[in-house]
């Protein structure tokens, strides 16, 4: 069985433990988006104590403030209500720990292929925050730019720190 294969499986499980399920709205019912990195060491849900349907989650490597994602934080705005941003990087993130070189020759290496964009890399974390931070701020397509807060998720711990 492959690892998707198990996954197809517990969603049958999920399915089957669902009891009643309410109908749940694309509008959050906190009105709330969050960035945050892919590493499969962060559950936003348990981390914060979220229900299906509290908040809209972006996920991409380094939780990096992408075109892609401000298109995607506009939408979230716009269409869905939510007025509140929510920027969370980590500690020990491999954007950290490898150089821009090191990671596009890894990724060459391992594709034949060299990368056309920006691997993202960064040395200091908290600075890393404040850029995006204000990368979200200036930005001219999203609506809500007041709200626009970022933190720093320790993966051992799970406490939020705020940087300001």
């Amino acid at each position: 069985m492959s690892a998707t294969d198990d996954l197809l499986k517990r969603n049958l499980d999920y399915v089957a433990s669902r009891k009643n399920p309410k109908s749940l709205e694309a509008r959050p019912t906190l009105p709330v988006a969050v960035l945050t990195c892919l590493d499969a060491r962060i559950n936003i849900g348990r981390v914060m104590g979220l229900r299906e349907g509290d908040l809209h989650v972006l996920r991409n490597a380094g939780g990096m403030v992408t075109d892609d994602v401000i298109r995607s934080l506009a939408i979230s705005q716009v269409i869905h209500g939510t007025d509140e941003i929510m920027l969370i990087k980590h500690t020990d993130c491999a954007l950290i720990r490898y150089g821009e070189d090191e990671l596009r020759d890894m990724l060459t290496a391992a594709t034949g292929a060299e990368p056309t964009m920006s691997m993202g890399t960064f040395h200091d974390l908290d600075e890393n925050t404040r850029s995006d931070m204000r990368k979200l701020r200036e930005s001219p397509m999203l609506v809500n730019k007041e709200k626009v807060r970022g933190f720093v998720l320790d993966v051992r711990s799970c406490l939020l720190r705020e940087v300001v």
